[in-house]
């Protein structure tokens, strides 16, 4: 079994439902440059659906590339904007797995490199808490937090995390996806 030793983050937002995401996420993943270990969370709000997408490497080949596939001039741009937020490594990780059926997952982008994590392992005592540090400087942020949490205390827990100043928060159900 090999150890995940980075894990890339790409973010998308768009418009499109779910399933039309979902047909356009599967058209990548059976191109020549994706990896099959990857983890695909979806938020929406107010008709806008985010997704996190969780790129696991575990060896130093980190070749992480999306292609933009040819379209007719008939055939109108589709809007999902993609955000390369970068590559992360494991700093602490209390769950390997995805969510159980009664958990979401509730994310926490924080910028400041001088952060006290203690104040959000704290927050975290009847849940898991994965802390992924920046890997490379051009990261986006600093930590990427990933709590798992009971759905039914998901808002709460996420306006909790906003009083703490991160930069972003989100709750976030796990996608499955089709493997090839």
């Amino acid at each position: 079994m090999s150890v995940i030793r980075i894990v890339q983050f790409v973010c998308f937002e768009t418009t499109l439902d779910s399933d039309q995401f979902i047909n356009k996420w599967e058209q990548y993943t059976r191109s020549a440059n994706s990896n099959t270990n990857v983890t695909l969370q979806q938020s929406e709000k107010n008709g806008v659906f985010r997704y996190i997408a969780q790129h696991r490497f575990s060896n130093g080949d980190f070749n992480f590339t999306f292609t933009k596939a040819k379209r007719s001039s008939r055939i109108p741009e589709v809007g999902i904007r993609e955000k390369q937020v970068g590559g992360y490594s494991a700093l602490q990780l209390n769950r390997n797995g995805g969510a159980h059926a009664d958990e979401c997952k509730v994310f926490a982008f924080i910028t400041d490199t001088q952060t006290d994590l203690a104040v959000y392992r704290e927050l975290c005592a009847k849940s898991n808490l994965n802390i992924y540090e920046a890997y490379y400087e051009n990261c986006q942020y600093a930590y990427i937090l990933e709590f798992f949490v009971k759905k039914t205390a998901a808002a709460e827990f996420a306006e909790e995390l906003t009083r703490q100043h991160v930069a972003e928060t989100g709750i976030y159900k796990e996608r499955m996806l089709q493997t090839a």
